[in-house]
């Protein structure tokens, strides 16, 4: 009767593999939808980049600074307090909350018929890399604005006259600076020796930058 039972027993697990496997599942294929990266310091002109890939190549620009920003004004979040803090501080929002927002947005604009999303300020640090690419969906490759740390100041100045920003003043651009330097370059480096990194200079027109970022995407396939 012991021998029955355990063959018995045996056979229900062998004919239920996937139902006693604990793995991850993506949300998305990225044979289906197609993520680009856009990294880079503060006030480096990602934004302006990104608004015209949106409108002459067809791309859904996603921000995660906006989506957190939209979250800490929602009446109701559970997230709002913490993500003022963080945003006050400069410091970086824990991935759960960031990388939920971006799957929902994601989402939303699937169903919608769009496959091709620009995820501006994302990841900042490899846990949230691991994270999105683990449970949402494999990036493509990552779009790495660099500029000199004396222009993104004078840059985010300039901008925080007419923003009306909290965090575009100077002691809070330079630790935002310092916390990219720390955090988010060993993202770009990861990804880097993967060979799924294009370095940009922004310190030229806004024109030139985006002709270089047009032939960036054209050489990974993405017209």
């Amino acid at each position: 009767m012991a021998i029955a039972t355990t063959i018995v027993s045996r056979s229900i697990r062998k004919s239920e593999p996937v139902a006693a496997k604990d793995t991850k599942q993506q949300a998305f294929s990225d044979k289906d939808v197609s993520v680009v990266f856009v990294l880079g310091g503060p006030g480096l002109g990602k934004g302006t980049q990104c608004s015209k890939l949106v409108k002459e190549k067809g791309f859904v620009h996603l921000s995660a600074g906006d989506l957190l920003r939209e979250e800490q004004r929602r009446k109701g979040s559970k997230y709002g307090d913490l993500i003022a803090q963080c945003i006050k501080e400069g410091t970086i929002v824990p991935q759960e909350v960031t990388v939920a927002l971006l799957e929902q947005a994601i989402g939303r604009e699937y169903r919608a018929g769009n496959t091709r999303f620009l995820v501006d300020g994302f990841p900042r640090k490899m846990d949230q890399a691991h994270t999105f690419e683990e449970t949402v969906v494999t990036s493509a490759f990552t779009l790495f604005f660099e500029c000199p740390e004396a222009v993104m100041l004078q840059r985010l100045l300039e901008r925080g006259k007419t923003s009306g920003r909290t965090d575009d003043n100077t002691e809070s651009i330079k630790k935002r600076f310092k916390v990219f330097v720390e955090t988010s370059m060993p993202v770009v480096d990861y990804f880097a020796a993967q060979g799924k990194v294009v370095k940009l200079l922004c310190d030229e027109p806004v024109d030139v930058v985006y002709g270089k970022v047009v032939q960036a995407l054209e050489k990974k396939g993405l017209h």
